[in-house]
């Protein structure tokens, strides 16, 4: 989430007007995140949040992730729901841009993760996949393993601003886990986006997910490598120290739902590599091109430098387990 785009008081009125939500008595910018530009919406007894898509969300991809939403809060999986506008649709545009709105999720992000937490996200996740195994939709991963060789060749030589060895040490990545990703595992729709801002807790326990923009159809295990990343690290003095209690947790709390195959665990270290330098190439790729006036909190790329030389020295899915 973050602030690209402005919106003012006569955005407001054609909401109102093209909406059944209520009079909004107030609306305010959402700092969080790079992406998309959000405002909350207040009325007097909802809050809502409006989403206008930026550079990297594709007009052709709406459609998957309003319907994936609407689907998941029909089977009781608790996240926003996209609203309706009063033709029925469930997308606007606003200042030439495509945006939506969806219902508020109560709760908020942790900052910090006990192992507990982790236990629960790892069942809950299970219950995602198994849930959305009975939904009938279908989205490319735009950034998958074949879209980061694009990327690194936009970013080119400019990362040494970054770190000196930047440029070599993604492009050796990227050649190893080519050459080790797997093929033929169990594959389905995945959130792709699990960082603990997107988690939701409401005393303390789990209550939801948020921002599903990332969403796709892509290995399930790929989902826990991204979440061994975003969730399974304590920063130490700028050091990211990676939490094997909180690894082997995850894991045990998404087995608990969902047995995984021995191909799957064989896979876990190369998935968590490309998983690390997929965030890497596009936190990098922002750091370098998000412009100067956007209200925005840019996330430093460093931390996956950190992360992709841990994972480099796993090996195996006992170094996240046992």
């Amino acid at each position: 989430m973050a602030i690209y785009t402005k919106i003012s008081s006569k955005d407001i009125r054609s909401i109102e007007k093209n909406y059944n939500l209520g009079k909004i008595i107030h609306f305010q910018g959402i700092k969080k995140g790079i992406e998309n530009t959000n405002y909350l919406l207040k009325t007097k007894d909802k809050k809502f949040i409006l989403t206008l898509f930026e550079k990297r969300v594709q007009k052709k991809d709406l459609p998957f992730f309003m319907n994936l939403m609407d689907k998941l809060n029909k089977y009781k999986i608790n996240c926003p729901k996209p609203q309706r506008n009063k033709k029925g649709n469930f997308l606007i545009k606003i200042k030439k841009k495509n945006g939506c709105i969806v219902s508020f999720v109560e709760g908020k992000d942790k900052l910090k993760l006990s192992p507990d937490n982790c236990y629960e996200i790892g069942k809950n996740i299970a219950k995602f996949h198994k849930t959305s195994k009975k939904i009938k939709l279908y989205r490319k991963n735009s950034l998958s393993l074949k879209d980061w060789p694009k990327l690194l060749n936009k970013i080119g030589n400019k990362s040494k601003i970054i770190s000196p060895n930047l440029n070599s040490l993604m492009k050796n990545s990227l050649l190893q886990i080519k050459n080790k990703w797997p093929k033929n595992l169990p594959f389905g729709i995945i959130h792709a986006d699990l960082f603990i801002d997107n988690i939701f807790f409401k005393k303390n326990k789990f209550h939801g997910y948020i921002d599903f923009y990332f969403a796709c159809n892509d290995f399930l295990m790929y989902e826990i490598a991204i979440c061994i990343n975003a969730l399974c690290f304590d920063k130490k003095n700028n050091k990211f120290i990676f939490n094997k209690k909180k690894s082997k947790n995850l894991i045990r709390g998404y087995s608990k739902i969902r047995k995984f195959s021995v191909k799957e665990k064989k896979s876990l270290n190369v998935l968590c590599r490309g998983a690390a330098l997929r965030y890497l190439l596009t936190r990098t790729y922002d750091y370098l091109n998000t412009p100067k006036s956007a209200v925005i909190k840019i996330k430093n790329p460093r931390e996956y430098i950190q992360k992709l030389k841990v994972h480099n020295q796993f090996n195996n899915f006992k170094n996240y387990y046992n």
